[in-house]
């Protein structure tokens, strides 16, 4: 992303101020962020924020000459994409209609870039049917539309029209940038999250997995250009968006939805803390607490990447509290693995829950690289970049 540019489009809707986020956003993934404004637009967000944000001037006419003797036409040419966030009626009418009589749409004209639209609008002016009409005619030419979604809109009512959130909006638009990287073409399943095993209709055997790591691994591919299916069990981290994400709970759901993923993938990441153990006899109604004591039998839970087989490159994770390159060199061999992440859980740095990660990534010719603390989406790079040369 650190090679990509995004040319921010802002035009005049209550909705501008969400812009900033997006902005921060897009150049914390390392994206090079530009931004252009409608004179609308600067009654609601002065360019200053966005120009202290940035550290980039903001064009906000045609002969202002803040990017250039020709703002228009050097804007167009510099970006890998072009967003229109937010897109108000006014503005998605003009893309459609290719007027080009302020900087934003002028630019829209001049660009070939892939153009990603994020509308924004009271909800009668969403649905009315020369907005559906524009809405569509965009896709038609490729264009991608971002929502809008339901909810609070400026008037005080409730109803669809208002723009899709900032981190939405900057998931698509990553996954756009990704559309010529190098997994372009590619599907990669990741599995995510700790696994819940009934005990009573309230209880469950799991484990303290955030499922951080997975859903890392699945934004990581995303952005470099394939095709994501994210199969999670249930965690607290938002969906990554542009990510196809299959919600299961169990074990034995994880599998099942595993197996049908990986028909036609290229790659499985096995990030998912899977229960080795689940109950026995998992009880219909709650236990009452009426009992001094009670045992629980358990059985073994099915070994999932153990259990797939297919011509695809497979990655497994191993989190140990103790003997970790040994317990990892064992299931690498004994699940058929091209590699394996090991971490140890009980660091501070790299244990459940945490941001960041430690690990030993070790292959099937003996090779093993011990990396520095990373955040969790430096590592899911390093795992993908080992990834793609499997792949050929």
């Amino acid at each position: 992303m650190k090679t990509r540019t995004v040319l921010l489009c802002v035009t005049g809707s209550i909705a501008a101020f969400k812009a900033v986020e997006i902005a921060r956003e897009l150049s914390r993934q390392g994206v090079v962020v530009r931004v252009a404004m409608t004179k609308a637009a600067t009654e609601f967000v002065a360019p200053l924020t966005f120009e202290a944000l940035l550290g980039a001037p903001v064009a906000t006419g045609l002969f202002s000459g803040e990017c250039g003797p020709i703002p228009h036409i050097a804007l167009a040419e510099s970006c890998d994409a072009l967003l229109v966030a937010p897109a108000t009626a006014d503005a998605m009418a003009k893309l459609v209609h290719g007027f080009g009589d302020d900087i934003v749409s002028s630019t829209a004209l001049a660009c070939s870039a892939p153009l990603i639209v994020a509308p924004a609008m009271h909800e009668n002016m969403w649905l009315h049917p020369a907005t559906q009409a524009n809405a569509e005619t965009l896709e038609s030419r490729g264009a991608v539309v971002v929502g809008p979604q339901k909810g609070d809109l400026a008037s005080g009512s409730k109803g669809a029209g208002r723009m899709s959130e900032p981190a939405v909006i900057v998931g698509v638009t990553l996954g756009v940038l990704g559309k010529s990287g190098d997994l372009a073409g590619r599907k990669v399943v990741v599995t995510a999250g700790g696994t819940q095993e009934a005990i009573d209709p309230v209880r469950c055997v799991t484990n303290k997995s955030s499922g951080k790591m997975g859903y890392a691994v699945a934004e990581a591919a995303r952005n470099r250009g394939a095709e994501v299916v994210l199969v999670s069990a249930p965690t607290a981290v938002p969906v990554p968006a542009g990510v196809e994400v299959v919600n299961v709970t169990s074990a034995a759901e994880m599998l099942d939805a595993t197996r049908i993923a990986v028909e036609r993938a290229d790659a499985l990441i096995m990030a998912a803390a899977v229960a080795d153990y689940r109950p026995t006899h998992p009880e219909a109604d709650k236990i009452k607490k009426d009992r001094a004591e009670m045992t629980i039998p358990l059985e073994r839970t099915v070994d999932i990447i153990g259990s797939l087989h297919g011509d695809y490159v497979r990655v497994g994770f191993a989190a140990e509290s103790s003997n970790l390159e040994q317990n990892a060199r064992a299931k690498l061999t004994e699940k058929r693995m091209h590699f394996i992440v090991g971490n140890d859980i009980t660091a501070e740095d790299s244990g459940f829950g945490s941001d960041t990660n430690r690990v030993t990534i070790m292959d099937r010719e003996g090779t093993i690289e011990r990396l520095p603390v990373l955040s969790k989406r430096e590592v899911a790079d390093r795992i993908l970049d080992r990834v793609v040369p499997l792949l050929t």
